[in-house]
């Protein structure tokens, strides 16, 4: 029998210039990591979170792996980016424990500024690769040996500390304080975070 309704339409993607598809297929895919995690990131997972077909992620990056690689490239670079924002440079001066605990502070609220960023940085979306861990574990080799060179550079000379140990020990701290932050916010606010740091900072001066 015949019909006078119009047939379906096609849904087509707006036009973009390439860099801002990009960008915005890399926001997609990141939301349905931090939802999903890495077993449902899928091309067409991020082509639906972008209201988009799979053409359009196809044409941007050519597939999944390059796609992923371009995400963990930029995930990588903005956390680096925030947490080294965080370091002095150039050997400059500062009271170690204020140091400490501002820092921590800092790196805190850059974490409750970005979560999306940084849930997958912290290790607490499921199924990473490898792959995924080892750019993690770069990050934070990268962090300890900056962290370690503040402590070297502003430590009296007479203390007996292993400045390596005792930057890796740190930094493990505060990335499990951001957890507990991301994770429980209810029950391990910022400032109860900030508070046992100062804490156990305290315990270094009898």
């Amino acid at each position: 029998m015949a019909t006078d309704q119009p047939a379906a339409r096609r849904r087509y993607a707006a036009r973009m210039p390439l860099e801002e598809r990009r960008e915005a297929l890399l926001d997609a895919a990141l939301r349905v990591l931090v939802r999903d995690g890495y077993g449902q990131l899928t091309i067409s997972a991020i082509a639906t979170e972008a209201g988009v077909t799979r053409p359009v992620v196809y044409d941007a990056y050519g597939g999944i792996d390059p796609l992923l690689h371009a995400l963990l490239d930029r995930t990588q670079q903005r956390a680096a980016d925030a947490a080294l924002a965080l370091i002095p440079t150039g050997g400059t001066p500062v009271e170690i424990d204020r140091w400490l605990v501002e820092a921590a502070d800092g790196f805190l609220q850059a974490v409750q500024a970005d979560p999306e960023t940084w849930t997958p940085v912290l290790g607490l979306t499921d199924g990473a690769p490898p792959a995924v861990r080892e750019r993690i574990e770069s990050t934070l080799v990268l962090l300890r040996k900056y962290v370690a060179e503040v402590l070297r550079t502003n430590l009296d000379p007479g203390a007996e500390l292993d400045v390596e140990v005792v930057a890796h020990s740190l930094v493990a701290l505060v990335q499990e304080f951001a957890r507990l932050l991301l994770s429980k916010p209810d029950d391990y606010p910022k400032e109860r975070l900030l508070s046992a740091y100062a804490g156990i900072l305290a315990l270094r001066h009898p």
